[in-house]
């Protein structure tokens, strides 16, 4: 308190000088083409990282632990896949256990994280698209091939905000709403619903679409058409949930043009997450990029990576130093795949070599939820390694170097052939079925043993194949709540909702609640129904 009151008196003797001492500033970090790049740059990576270390978490988002709660990969994985049968944790953070009892509430601190930080890149993307107007690059004398390449990425930037609104719809329902028309702090945002925003998403990414550079033109991790017509392609198969009107055709035609866009399925399914996954990657539409000594925080596949490491699992294997021991999957999952043959690693001779399962020391019952050991088999789908090298690990063995595809070509194909069999127009099944093959063939090393008839193909194979070819991707709880199993008692998993034989929960948990404090802090805000 004394050195409190002797700065405030020595700051006083200065007299009334309010110009701030921090330097950088709007009219200097977009004073220069190179600066729009850094601009854009702090957009995308924010996807990635946390902000520089504070006293309470990021000072970019300052409400706890930085790498627990303030990442958005590791927040938005712990809501997509904890809450369903394809992840469990042991580890006792408040509010953690929660998500695989279906039984958070308005304070959790990890739906927190995710919805704070979904909010704060969406605000990044208004700033940077308010900075990058007509007018303002011409008072600034940014011109000719300088304009036309900021013009690229307001159109990059117009995506993530979509992108980032998008998860806010799907997980949270109706969240605020601001745009770069709207100066900050001018009001209190006013609260959109579902169908209003699912139309403001699907209008703002058919508008970018002639700005964004071609598909596999752009920069590796950044944005170009084919990701928003992933984007597309995911939102109209979901149409139904949000809107109550289903969109498979569309969600065919989105689909269809990345397939046909001159991606291809990576030969080997083991490399797609591993540390050179960014190599010669001819599946990955769009991906969060991660160095291991650029990227340093504990989210991001850095989680990824070391919390699926417990128990006898060798940590060497994947690439690190040391494991985490928290995060394993239920046998709702491992039951998907064949029975294994043998004890290699990395999916124990399984002939679907997507069964990346560790089961040495393991059970695939569980019996002990808090006990790493107490059941559940380990993932070995994320290792720090390198695919030419697997006793190689990446850049650093602290740090994650493994690249997460937020779209890849795979997805696509499910789309196609879900949105086919569900009655929508403008595709086969006939193709469908080659898809969904291609997809089986790698599975099965080159071998079309695992490939499947067309009478085996109907909507409830395409689940449980999505789950068999995505899992851990953050994909899982919107494909139950698509389907109707996430919160409904008809589909059940060992501890789904806290009781070991699984049981159903409320109606209401298909969407989370919007954080108590912007609804004490927004008058605007109503929270959504059950909380």
């Amino acid at each position: 308190m004394a050195a409190l009151v002797a700065g405030s008196l020595s700051a006083c003797k200065k007299g009334m000088d309010l110009t701030p001492n921090y330097q950088v500033t709007a009219s200097s970090v977009y004073s220069t083409p190179a600066g729009y790049k850094q601009a854009l740059a702090k957009v995308y990576g924010s996807m990635a990282l946390t902000g520089n270390t504070g006293p309470s978490g990021s000072p970019d988002l300052p409400i706890g632990d930085e790498g627990q709660n303030v990442d958005f990969f590791r927040t938005w994985w712990g809501a997509q896949e904890l809450s369903t049968d394809e992840a469990v944790s042991n580890w006792g953070d408040a509010g953690l256990a929660d998500f695989h009892n279906l039984n958070w509430n308005s304070s959790n601190n990890f739906l927190k994280g995710l919805y704070y930080r979904s909010m704060y890149q969406i605000t990044l993307c208004n700033d940077f698209i308010r900075q990058s107007s007509d007018a303002n690059l011409s008072s600034r004398g940014i011109t000719g091939s300088d304009a036309t390449d900021v013009h690229y990425y307001v159109a990059e930037a117009r995506f993530i905000r979509a992108f980032q609104y998008w998860v806010l719809m799907d997980l949270f329902g109706n969240p605020p709403f601001v745009t770069d028309a709207n100066a900050v702090g001018s009001a209190l945002p006013p609260q959109t619903d579902r169908k209003t925003l699912f139309n403001y998403i699907e209008s703002e990414l058919k508008a970018i679409d002639g700005s964004l550079k071609a598909p596999r033109t752009n920069e590796y991790g950044r944005a170009d058409q084919a990701a928003e017509w992933a984007l597309l392609a995911r939102l109209y198969l979901n149409a139904q949930v949000y809107t109550g009107t289903a969109r498979y055709a569309d969600a065919i035609t989105y689909a269809n043009k990345v397939i046909n866009a001159g991606y291809t399925l990576m030969p080997v399914y083991d490399n797609l997450m591993l540390a050179d996954n960014n190599v010669a990657n001819t599946e990955f539409i769009w991906t969060i990029n991660y160095d291991g000594l650029k990227t340093t925080s504990y989210g991001g596949t850095t989680f990824m990576t070391h919390a699926q490491v417990g128990g006898s699992m060798p940590a060497a294997a994947f690439g690190l130093n040391g494991g985490w021991g928290g995060m394993r999957t239920t046998r709702a999952l491992s039951d998907l795949f064949p029975a294994n043959t043998s004890t290699a690693f990395p999916n124990n001779g399984n002939p679907d070599t997507r069964a990346e399962f560790w089961t040495d020391g393991q059970t695939a019952d569980i019996s002990d939820v808090t006990n790493f050991t107490g059941g559940g088999y380990g993932v070995n789908k994320y290792r720090n390694v390198l695919s030419t090298n697997a006793a190689q690990s990446g850049s650093s063995k602290d740090y994650s170097d493994v690249d997460f595809p937020v779209f890849r070509l795979a997805e696509m194909y499910l789309i196609y052939a879900e949105a086919v069999l569900r009655g929508g127009t403008g595709g086969d099944a006939a193709t469908a079925l080659t898809y969904i093959n291609k997809l089986r063939t790698r599975a099965y090393a080159g071998k079309t043993t695992g490939n499947i008839a067309a009478s085996d193909l109907t909507t409830d194979f395409i689940l449980q194949e999505r789950a068999r070819e995505l899992y851990w991707e953050c994909q899982r709880r919107t494909d139950l709540v698509r389907y109707g199993r996430f919160a409904e008692s008809t589909y059940l998993w060992q501890w789904k909702g806290g009781v070991k034989t699984g049981t159903g929960v409320p109606s209401f948990r298909n969407l989370f609640p919007i954080p108590v404090d912007d609804i004490n802090a927004n008058s605007n805000l109503k929270q959504n129904p059950g909380y």
